[in-house]
Parts: structure tokens; sequence; C-alpha cells
């Protein structure tokens, strides 16, 4: 299944996207793509509806975030090796853990807001993990049956704030509209191997990132099991998995995002996202 949310900032619903590609209104059968409706019952209810029998949703509407309620928003570094070299860092010996504030989160399609004072605002597509059942202590065998399933990330990052200030990765990666998640989830069953998918990012139409998830240094089970040995993942919680080699700050000379820029990028059998990049109004 391809579940959504979609209308207004705020006022986003659940949907389904069928197989002919309409978009199906769920708001009848769940409240919201939420941690009830990640589990694996809740999932196994909606795959017993009959999808066209929904209510469709007009064409051109938002896609909001495609799962609400999300209680972390965890980032891996450093997660591809061809990466941290352009990054000029080493290959970590465990995951390098950061937070994403769940601010950050918006729809596929919403706008990258450069913040006021960014010098270096950068794109890193990345795979999304959705947790679906509360995971504590589990093993690398079982991760993925608590996964409910997979979405696109881009993982915007301000590099200046992150690296070159002082303190933690957090702040150059929190901003406001820098943490797109959709266009839909993908439920795990139909994504058999998380570690054999083709991601993609151009900018202004340019093929910036070209890689695959088969080059993570640490894989997804290997990820939700690593956490869960320091956290308990709730349904709802995003794991967003590291970046292969194309970002801004591995160019030569090193390009960053301007308003007018248009980001494309999308993850195969998950979907594409399209973002104009924008100066924040209120900077």
């Amino acid at each position: 299944m391809k579940l959504l949310r979609f209308g207004p900032v705020g006022e986003e619903r659940p949907g389904m996207l069928a197989d002919d590609g309409s978009v199906r209104d769920l708001s009848s059968v769940v409240p919201d793509i939420s941690a009830d409706t990640l589990s694996d019952a809740g999932l196994d209810a909606l795959r017993a509806i009959d999808v066209t029998s929904l209510p469709t949703v007009p064409e051109g509407s938002r896609l909001g975030p495609c799962v609400s309620g999300t209680g972390k928003f965890i980032c891996i570094g450093l997660n591809y090796s061809d990466h941290a070299a352009e990054s000029g860092m080493a290959v970590p010996s465990e995951p390098v853990i950061f937070m994403k504030a769940t601010s950050a989160i918006c729809g596929a399609n919403d706008p990258i807001v450069i913040p006021r004072g960014s010098k270096k605002t950068d794109w890193e597509v990345e795979l999304a993990v959705v947790i679906g059942n509360r995971a504590k202590y589990v093993s690398e065998a079982d991760a993925l049956s608590y996964v409910a399933g997979y979405a696109v990330t881009n993982d915007v990052s301000e590099r200046e704030f992150q690296l070159e200030r002082e303190g933690n990765w957090t702040k150059g990666k929190s901003c406001d509209n820098f943490g797109q998640i959709g266009p839909w989830l993908v439920t795990r069953d139909e994504v058999p191997d998380p570690q054999a998918l083709k991601m993609w990012l151009t900018v202004n139409g340019k093929t910036m990132q070209d890689g695959s998830t088969s080059t993570m240094v640490y894989g997804v089970a290997h990820l939700v099991s690593y956490l869960s040995q320091f956290m308990t993942l709730y349904p709802g919680d995003v794991i967003s998995t590291g970046t292969p080699p194309g970002v801004g700050m591995g160019q030569s000379p090193q390009q960053y995002l301007k308003p007018g820029d248009i980001v494309e990028l999308g993850i195969d059998g998950l979907g594409s996202q399209k973002q104009e990049v924008v100066a924040d109004p209120e900077a």
C-alpha cells in the first residue's frame, strides 16, 4: 500500500494511492496516518478495504508529510562511504546519530526555505524508515518486522550552521522545511529489499546525486536494531538513513541552493519530490 496525507498545512487528512494513480480519501476509515494506523493490525485492516469505494481526492491537492505524530526524527550521518569521502570525514566505526527537529517536517513538494543568515543550504536525498511497532532491544534479524514502511526524504542541511558553528549538527539540520517526507509511505511488504533501491536528485535539471541504498555502510536492519539499544522506537518515528555522494558541499567548487532553484529527487518504487527554493518570508 501507498499511504499519504493530503490537504492544507495543519489540516491534512489520511489517504491512499489507488492502483489507477488516483488518491482516495481514508477519512471515513481512520483519523490519520499515525501510530494506530501503522501497527501490523492497523495496516492489515486497511488492506481489507475496497479502495475503489473510497471518495476520490481532487487532482492537484497538496500532499502533506506521509505520517503524522512523529515523536523522533532520527538521522544517520556519513552512512555512505563515498559521501564520507567527499565530506572529508572518515567512515564511522558505529552509526553517527543526530536528531532533526520534528518542526522541520513538511510535505514532499513543499518549498525548501532558506533560513535567515544561510550561506550554505544543501540537499540530501535519503531513504526514510517509518517505525510501525514499538521497538526496544530488537535483534538485527527481527528488526525489519518493526518497520511500517519507507518513504523519500530530503535531509536539507545548512552546512555553515552544521559544521562551522559551535555545538552538534542539530541546528544545521532543523530549520523550517528542512525535512520533506513523502509523497507517500510505501508499506514494507512492497519493499522486499530496502538495500536495493536506486536513488537520485537533480538541481535545475542537472543530476547531482545518482546512487543506491546498496552502498550504505550500515543497512536498515542494522540501524533499527542499533538505535533500539539506546532508545525505544515508537510507531511514527522516522529514521533518515544517510545520503549518497553528490551533495553541494562535495562539489568543486561547492554549490549551494539559492531562491528560484528547483530540486527534484526520488527513490525507485517510493515516488518522487519536487521543491522550489525560496527565501524565508520572516527573515
